[in-house]
């Protein structure tokens, strides 16, 4: 049950913003109920409008891996901050930051700062397309690379046909030059590049999917996108936003060794502020203006507040914070599997990396077919039991949990035994 705090509130928001939420996912229609308001956070806990602490397993989806209100963050934006929030032209910072990404990403030659994933998907399709002077995109089912028209696309009737609209407001036209084929299908992608391989300008993909739950690539599947690119002339791109500094320092390229021709980062590389970012090759990033013919402007894109958050995040990504993680978010997996095998629910979790989710449903979970078999009533249940018991876990049956550094030993176990008394309500 929602605290009434939060359910005024809710109320309230609902007369002034659509559905009473910035962003859909917020709003519980999956699990039930009305969502927390969040007053604070710091480390590993959110407070709630009515001062309640919940053990966070959201990390506001993903940038949180140092933990809430981390204090090197905190003081490097208030640094910023003193020296202006704002300037609309270049800065050192920002040439730091750049150089401090390309450390971490071979594959980025040069890049460039937005404000939000989407902003990098959209503007990353916009150089691929430029640069083969192509018109289609290929992506795949669960994948989400934010709210572009020509990303908001549902299959059509076949493997390779165009796409139909998955959002009103989105033009037919533009949903036509759209291809969607399922996760992990090598047979699909194969099939579509050698019936389609002139027309394609880019494959788009998540390495790791975040957005129908965590669900890793099989063996070989993203080196054949890559492979097949390069074969055809097509620009590859992984949209790291997610797995980005997540799965790896590198990301999900680090973690599985492949080069993809662009990669596009936000959440932990902006440490919780907006800024996102996309570049790779130096041949393909040379068409963007004022150097090639493709535009794209911003007027907050790498502004000092955000670049200086993104710094003192990076800074800090550290070898022994990611053998914590891994060591911690396999206990917590490991302990989540066996409360559902111990209360015999169908479930299996999956995880890569500091990202994972129990899924209601037998794994492994490869596609969105497998994932669409889970059961949601179950989980909607067993996330309520969650809050009630203070876990604040991702509120749909289709998004990534996180772990972060904050997290202890001693937050891993209580949640694996919060977790087994949830399934009881489930």
């Amino acid at each position: 049950m929602s605290d009434p705090v939060s359910t005024a509130l809710f109320e309230l928001a609902k007369q002034v913003i659509p559905g009473g939420v910035n962003s859909p996912v917020r709003a519980f229609r999956a699990v039930g109920g009305a969502p927390v308001f969040i007053a604070r956070a710091e480390g590993a806990q959110l407070y709630g409008a009515d001062g309640r602490a919940y053990l966070d397993y959201v990390g506001s989806w993903g940038p949180a891996i140092l933990g809430h209100a981390q204090p090197d963050v905190v003081g490097a934006v208030r640094d910023a901050a003193g020296r202006g929030l704002s300037f609309g032209a270049p800065t050192e910072l920002e040439v730091r930051f750049a150089e401090a990404v390309r450390r971490l990403y071979p594959s980025i030659a040069k890049l460039r700062c937005t404000s939000s994933g989407t902003e990098a998907t959209m503007s990353a399709i916009r150089v691929a397309r430029g640069f083969t002077r192509r018109d289609v995109v290929v992506k795949f089912e669960g994948c989400y690379h934010g709210h572009a028209d020509h990303l908001l696309v549902k299959a059509g009737s076949g493997a390779a046909t165009f796409g139909v609209p998955d959002s009103a407001g989105v033009p037919a036209g533009t949903a036509a030059t759209t291809v969607t084929l399922p996760y992990n299908d090598l047979a699909a992608l194969r099939a579509l590049f050698a019936a389609r391989g002139s027309e394609i300008a880019t494959v788009i993909v998540e390495p790791v999917v975040g957005n129908m739950g965590c669900v890793p690539p099989v063996d070989g599947f993203l080196a054949a996108i890559i492979d097949l690119c390069r074969e055809h002339g097509a620009v590859s791109i992984f949209d790291e936003v997610m797995t980005g500094c997540r799965v790896a320092a590198g990301g999900a390229q680090e973690r599985f060794g492949l080069v993809p021709d662009m990669t596009c980062l936000g959440k932990i590389v902006g440490g919780g502020m907006p800024l996102a970012v996309y570049g790779g090759r130096d041949d393909i990033m040379a068409m963007v203006a004022p150097v090639g013919p493709v535009y794209q402007a911003g007027t907050l894109s790498g502004n000092p507040i955000a670049v200086s958050a993104g710094l003192a995040t990076l800074e800090r990504l550290t070898p022994a914070l990611y053998a914590q993680l891994e060591e911690r978010a396999a206990a917590l997996g490991e302990g989540l599997a066996r409360a559902a095998r111990d209360a015999k629910v169908s479930a299996c979790v999956q995880r890569v990396g500091a990202m994972f989710t129990l899924f209601f449903c037998d794994g492994p979970v490869r596609s969105w077919a497998d994932a669409s078999r889970a059961d949601t009533s179950r989980f909607g249940a067993w996330h309520r039991g969650l809050l009630a018991r203070g876990v604040y876990w991702p509120p749909s049956q289709f998004e990534a949990a996180f772990l972060g550094a904050a997290h202890t030993a001693d937050d891993i176990a209580r949640t694996i035994e919060v977790a087994r008394a949830a399934l009881d309500d489930a």
